[in-house]
């Protein structure tokens, strides 16, 4: 049997979209039927349940609120959370999947990509508590895979290609980062990899997957956009300040992946095809 946490999230309603196409049985619980920050339940569900296999996709992603209001829940969800599941999933013997996030990079390396084995130094919350995740994962469960990936995009959620979209039908201009340098992901592509690892046997350890090429937020928007009769225009992070400081430079290298056989579309044919989808 597979678990998968946070099944209605973006990323987990894609896992069950693909694992429901692939035929493959699940059980997806909501937040009230597993909490994974309470330990005790989780050790008798996972137990119970006895999983070959856990898919851990719940996670706290509001960045911004993460550094005050959030902060907390932040630390409670990434970091105990993931203890907990990690400590079941070596209770029971399963391989668990985390997702992690380029977050963990300070983002200061100006030429070049970051590797798998690359210093990790988190500049806000979220990535400190995503990092302690990994961690976690690391200390306590003997068959994982840690998947740091960026920019996710999908047709399942909240996320910057909705808030482009909505903002290019409520104002004739929209002004968007072109100083911080990345590699979007399609939750698709993530979704993928995440079953492809587990069906190949593919070895155990931390993977950076985003799909293809590299951009900045401007080029992200600006392909979203590029249909719409709107202005993109560029500026500098300095001119649209935000509570959590994200990396300038969080380009992950993915020959990790790439060298599995898992084959990896570009972004931008990772977006026309999912916006051809919807």
């Amino acid at each position: 049997m597979i678990l998968v946490t946070g099944g209605s999230g973006q990323l987990g309603s894609e896992l069950r979209y693909l694992l429901d196409e692939k035929k493959i049985e699940y059980v997806a619980p909501s937040s009230k039927e597993l909490n994974i920050t309470d330990e005790k339940s989780v050790m008798q569900y996972v137990e119970k349940l006895r999983p070959s296999v856990i898919y851990h996709c719940a996670a706290y992603t509001a960045v911004d609120a993460a550094e005050d209001d959030g902060k907390e829940l932040n630390y409670l969800v990434n970091n105990v959370g993931t203890v907990n599941m990690a400590k079941a999933a070596a209770k029971v013997d399963a391989i668990i999947i985390y997702i992690s996030t380029d977050y963990v990079f300070d983002g200061n390396l100006t030429d070049g990509e970051y590797t798998v084995e690359a210093q990790t130094n988190p500049l806000n919350e979220y990535g400190k508590a995503k990092l302690a995740g990994e961690k976690a994962i690391q200390n306590f469960a003997s068959k994982y895979y840690i998947i740091r990936t960026s920019w996710v995009f999908g047709q399942y959620g909240k996320n910057f290609v909705f808030t482009m979209q909505r903002l290019a039908k409520q104002h004739p201009k929209v002004t968007v980062v072109a100083d911080q340098f990345g590699r979007p992901t399609w939750t698709r592509t993530l979704a993928e990899f995440m079953t492809y690892a587990v069906e190949n046997h593919v070895d155990y350890g931390i993977y950076h997957l985003s799909n293809d090429n590299t951009c900045t937020w401007y080029d992200f928007a600006s392909e979203i956009l590029k249909d719409e009769d709107v202005v993109v225009e560029p500026l500098t992070s300095e001119q649209f300040p935000q509570k959590a400081t994200r990396p300038a430079h969080s380009i992950m290298d993915l020959s990790k992946v790439k060298s599995t056989g898992f084959k990896i579309p570009t972004w931008q044919d990772a977006l026309n095809e999912m916006l051809n989808r919807m």
